[in-house]
């Protein structure tokens, strides 16, 4: 232990093993003392940060502070080849921020020096950076925007009626982009807009209808005129948006008043049957009296034409009899009076008794002479 008095490292400077503590002398491979190591200087960091950055840029690095390389010392040099190297590199760079792709189902709206240039479609587009820059837009794409109760709170849905009644609407506004260029610079918040004009529509039309053919039977005629109304705004607005469909989902009473309501819709519907009840009561009656009416005309109608078909015959017979008077009066005269004494006698029981051949002399007088000609077994 007494040998090793030149410390831990065993390079006493006596002697050693093997002389290593004078090779490592020479060798400059001397190990520090045992002392706590300081820190390097800011200065001498800067420095080395330095020489490495002259020797990416083609220089030389500083050498040996002490002498060892002498020369330049830490001036840098910069070649020909540094230049063509750096241009190559902004070249690179200022292609790959120039050159931009565009997807199948988007386009690009290019602005130069801030103000609209044109409009890209999908592919490899050129905007020479910085003076042209591009922004894409997902046209294609179907966006929704819905619109009722899960909206802007539990009341966002509940609207008027033209009959003063109270109806929650839920409804989805599905829309994509047919103009990026007017879609970007035209609407200040897109989807706020497309979401407050919606609504509006909706309670417009809400408003010009009654609450049942909105509950029951409208609700396809509502949605189509509400795609029209809302594309017809934006239109207005220049708004670069196009409204596929309208998605009517729900609409129904307040969930307060819906029992009563229903009620309400339950009493509605048995006037509803007993009115057409009435009605089918009320054509049938109608129907059975006017075919009596028809029934009736028709018979006084033929009347008429009897009567005067009649009284035609009648005047023809009478001219024709008058005509043969004046021929024969003596013998019409004869005749007529047969013809009468023929229709009055014919239809009666009668016993005709020839005073002039003494007939009447030998009646008995309880003798039932009308009861000669009635048939035997008659009462």
């Amino acid at each position: 232990m007494a040998g090793n008095s030149g410390g831990p490292w065993g390079g006493g400077p006596g002697g050693g093993n093997n002389g290593g503590g004078d090779d490592d002398d020479r060798r400059g491979n001397r190990r520090p003392p045992d002392r706590p190591q300081q820190m390097p200087e800011i200065d001498e960091l800067v420095r080395k940060g330095q020489d490495q950055l002259r020797v990416l840029m083609g220089g030389r690095g500083g050498g040996d502070r002490r002498g060892g390389n002498g020369g330049d010392g830490g001036r840098p040099t910069c070649g020909k080849g540094t230049f063509i190297i750096g241009g190559v590199i902004a070249v690179v760079l200022w292609a790959a921020a120039s050159f931009y792709t565009v997807r199948p189902e988007e386009q690009s709206v290019e602005l130069f020096l801030g103000e609209y240039y044109r409009t890209a479609n999908p592919g490899l587009n050129f905007a020479p950076w910085p003076l042209v820059t591009y922004e894409k837009l997902a046209v294609t794409r179907e966006q929704n925007e819905d619109i009722g109760v899960g909206g802007r709170g539990s009341e966002a849905g509940l609207m008027l009626t033209g009959d003063e009644n109270i109806v929650d609407i839920d409804f989805q506004v599905v829309w994509n982009i047919n103009d990026p260029a007017k879609f970007l610079f035209n609407l200040r918040d897109p989807r706020q807009s497309i979401r407050a004009v919606s609504e509006s529509a909706m309670r417009e039309l809400i408003a010009q209808s009654n609450l049942a053919p909105i509950l029951n039977r409208d609700r396809g005629v509502i949605a189509s005129r509400l795609e029209d109304l809302i594309q017809l705004t934006l239109d207005s607005y220049d708004s670069g948006v196009n409204i596929i469909r309208v998605n009517f989902d729900k609409a129904d009473p307040p969930q307060q008043v819906i029992d009563a309501f229903r009620d309400v819709q339950a009493a509605e519907q048995e006037r509803d049957r007993l009115e057409k009840e009435a009605d089918a009561y009320a054509a049938r009656v109608l129907a059975e009296a006017r075919g009596q009416a028809a029934q009736s005309l028709e018979e006084a109608e033929g009347y008429r034409a009897q009567v005067v078909n009649e009284a035609e015959g009648e005047a023809s017979r009478f001219t024709a009899v008058l005509a043969e008077y004046q021929k024969a009066p003596e013998v019409t005269r004869k005749r007529l009076y047969l013809e009468a004494m023929e229709e009055v006698l014919g239809d009666i029981d009668k016993i005709i008794l020839d005073d002039a051949s003494g007939g009447a002399q030998g009646i008995v007088p309880y003798l039932p002479l009308n009861e000669l000609r009635r048939p035997a077994g008659a009462q």
